[in-house]
């Protein structure tokens, strides 16, 4: 439970005990948030614990436009709330409560006081303020010295930017008296507010609900199961206060985790105003007395609302993002976000997912051209990407340039880098390069020449021709030796056979096996 602290400064006596001490607010009345109060103290001879009406004492200012007075009360006796009532009826402005020790607790509103039906018209400030801090004020006021104390509020709330922040404490539970009944009657009134507040962009609020644990010793024992869930990490009360009938503690867990489960999803959906939607239909439709307070009836009342609860369209859930070309590492599942490489278009990613992700060396060329130049001209299309296992840019044949952010081409006719001969007539193109030759003339790229195309055609005649018989030699050739080492072969084959079983006239130990290089 966080204790919501403010600064109370001491301006007089001006001694040792001026200066600046933290108090802690209560749970109750009404805080001057971003303002300040000053106040002259007084602590009653009579009464200090103030659980008592003040009928014979006025702490209204002594005369007009006089400063306010702040009661100092010691604690115990009653409700910290009897204490600021009756400092409120008898035109106190502020009440101090000292602590017994130094440490700070909130001051909350009772339980269960049937009589208490006041509390809807407590406004007074009050706060609660350590043992030393109050012997230190009662002992300057026995001094007779006046003691002027400024209640600050002006840092109690963080604003980290121009929205007010605040935290609203509370509980699914509806069968707790007095105090659930101004809870829901909370709700339901500043409902509205809340909401116009928040999508205005002027406040920013985040619903709590306490929970406590349950003793190691005792996770074993019935009330504790009744009452807990996660052995005994998380608790509630028994609604009625009775383990035999009724709802347990144990449910009213399990309803504050759906109604804060509720408010995760609609604030990462940018609506985290619908978690006053929700609260108060769930109030109204799920009711304790009407038997409805489960979770098949939240159910219902959640499938009202159309909530998305993609984490990835938050910062890209923290996952690694291509903005250029819209590619992202981020995958909603129904657990949550994933951060994993994706695949585009049969093109894998590869990457931690989180800070970097790159398209596989192989395929990369098929996404943005693997980060590589390319264009466009003439019709003709051209890449600097190569499209292996590497991930290097290189301009194609026919440009120069770094491959990544430029390519320019090259004219090959202006750098004498082809068509050079005396009878060629040289074209640049777009990457490439056009050579010609005159009437009756053919140009030999490989060997940058004109040629007489009678040349060529007799030339390549008697090459022909004897590439034809030269291939036929060869193939008779071949076939004699083939036949003359089959023929050797089965000779060799039928002679071992024959002389495993009838052995002839001067053959002796005719081996029947041989080794490869034999065969």
């Amino acid at each position: 439970f966080v204790v919501e602290n403010i600064n109370l400064k001491v301006t007089s006596p001006d001694d040792s005990l001026k200066g600046s001490y933290k108090c802690a607010l209560a749970n109750f009345g009404i805080p001057r948030y971003g303002g300040t109060l000053r106040g002259l103290v007084k602590y009653p001879k009579e009464n200090q614990d103030a659980c008592n009406s003040f009928n014979d004492v006025s702490f209204k200012p002594d005369n007009p436009g006089g400063l306010p007075v702040f009661v100092l009360a010691d604690r115990g006796g009653c409700y910290f709330s009897n204490k600021s009532w009756n400092a409120q009826n008898a035109g106190a402005a502020a009440i101090l409560v000292t602590h017994e020790t130094d440490d700070l607790l909130t001051m909350d509103l009772p339980e269960h006081d049937p009589t208490a039906t006041y509390l809807e018209n407590l406004t007074i400030s009050s706060v609660f303020i350590t043992n030393s801090l109050g012997i230190s004020i009662k002992k300057a006021l026995e001094d007779i010295n006046p003691v002027l104390v400024t209640l600050d509020w002006t840092e109690a709330l963080p604003h980290p930017d121009e929205r007010v922040e605040y935290e609203f404490w509370t509980n699914s539970n509806d069968e707790c008296g007095l105090k659930c009944d101004n809870q829901l009657k909370f709700v339901k009134t500043f409902k509205k507010v809340a909401q116009a507040l928040e999508q205005n962009g002027h406040t920013q609020f985040t619903p709590h609900y306490i929970t406590w644990y349950c003793p190691e010793e005792y996770t074993s024992s019935e009330k504790c199961k009744s009452q807990c869930i996660n052995h005994g990490r998380y608790c509630a009360p028994d609604p009625e206060e009775d383990f035999s009938k009724g709802y347990t503690g144990k449910e009213v867990v399990v309803q504050n985790l759906i109604q804060a489960c509720f408010y995760k999803a609609a604030n990462e959906s940018g609506k985290p105003w619908l978690w006053w939607d929700y609260v108060t239909d769930f109030s109204t439709h799920c009711q304790m007395k009407e038997q409805q307070y489960n979770k098949d009836c939240a159910h219902k009342v959640i499938a009202s609302f159309e909530i998305e609860t993609n984490e990835c369209l938050v910062d890209n859930g923290g996952c690694w993002i291509d903005k250029v070309n819209n590619i992202t590492a981020c995958k909603d599942t129904f657990r949550g976000k994933v951060c994993e490489c994706p695949i585009v278009n049969g093109v894998k990613y590869v990457g931690d997912g989180y800070t970097h992700c790159e398209p596989s060396a192989a395929l990369r060329c098929q996404v943005n051209n693997g980060g590589c130049w390319e264009g466009s001209k003439e019709g003709r299309n051209y890449t600097a990407c190569i499209g292996d296992h590497t991930k290097s840019c290189e301009c194609p044949p026919g440009f120069k340039g770094d491959g990544v952010t430029s390519c320019e081409d090259i004219n090959e006719c202006k750098e004498k880098k082809a068509c050079q001969c005396s009878k060629c007539k040289c074209k640049n193109t777009w990457g490439s390069f056009e050579c010609s030759c005159a009437a009756n003339l053919l140009y030999l790229k490989e060997h940058d020449i004109c040629i007489s195309t009678k040349d060529v055609s007799t030339r390549d005649g008697w090459g022909f021709g004897w590439v034809f018989f030269g291939l036929i030699a060869i193939g008779v050739v071949g076939y004699v030796f083939y036949k003359y080492r089959v023929r050797r072969y089965m000779d060799s084959e039928i002679r071992a056979i024959m002389a495993q079983y009838m052995p002839l006239d001067g053959d002796v130990d005719v081996p029947v096996t041989r080794s490869h290089g034999e065969i």
